[in-house]
């Protein structure tokens, strides 16, 4: 029988390692996408190690160029077949400043990663899905996307934009079978990239673990047609709540 295909868009270290191995080892295929292999090394490693009989392959796309990733993912189904999961995971760093200091460029570039990237990802794949009458497309967010913020408003604005396309896709398309989920992870996760900026302030319970949140995106793929989410709030039971 074969594989659902599984494609990750922003396939790093952290939850891309653990939504690699995650879907790889519950019996799909993975497509990683990201700019370089080399950032997509520890992903590829993973799904390998959790499923040596996958089929796991990398592809190199800029997610803030939605015409070179919409042919790069057209080449994915082309390759590897009909797509059942597109995870898009990109998203934008924290550059903290106050709203007045953006600049235009700053600003033009958050909303191509977060929202014409995505949106992109959504036209090279989404089509084949409605034809086929099923599919699931699931965005990495965060609570930012239900807040403005003071010191750091370009993350904000483009997780904004991010849920609007999520709930506009999954309104329009569901009555098509395809399922689009809206991940908003109220925390910090448990990366290499938090550890080494904390350092001995560290404390694991205190963030997400990346494998644990990887399988609530798993069980939101499982979900029947008749309880679909959109909007999935993750959070460790330490967190202080922001909203």
């Amino acid at each position: 029988m074969k594989r659902p295909v599984c494609v990750i868009v922003g396939a790093g270290a952290g939850l891309g390692r653990s939504l690699a191995a995650t879907f790889a080892g519950n019996g799909c295929d993975i497509a990683l996408v990201s700019r370089s292999e080399a950032g997509s090394g520890a992903a590829l490693a993973a799904a390998r190690a959790a499923a040596p009989a996958a089929n796991v392959a990398f592809f190199a796309a800029d997610a803030t160029d939605p015409e070179a990733l919409e042919m790069t993912l057209a080449g994915i189904e082309r390759d590897f077949g009909a797509v059942e999961i597109l995870i898009y995971n990109a998203r934008g760093g924290y550059d903290f400043r106050a709203p007045l200091a953006m600049s235009y460029a700053e600003l033009e570039a958050i909303y191509r990663l977060e929202v014409i990237g995505a949106f992109a990802a959504a036209k090279a794949l989404m089509p084949a899905m409605i034809a086929r009458g099923h599919g699931t497309v699931i965005y990495s967010s965060a609570t930012a996307a239900l807040r403005g913020s003071a010191n750091n408003p370009l993350f904000a604005i483009g997780k904004f934009g991010l849920r609007a396309l999520a709930q506009s896709l999954a309104k329009a398309y569901a009555k098509n079978g395809i399922h689009v989920a809206h991940m908003r992870l109220d925390c910090t996760l448990d990366v290499p990239e938090v550890r080494a900026y904390m350092g001995d302030a560290f404390k694991a319970e205190e963030t997400a673990n990346t494998d644990d949140v990887a399988q609530t995106y798993w069980w939101v793929h499982l979900q029947p047609k008749s309880a679909w989410s959109n909007e999935v709030e993750l959070r460790p039971y330490t967190e202080s709540w922001t909203c």
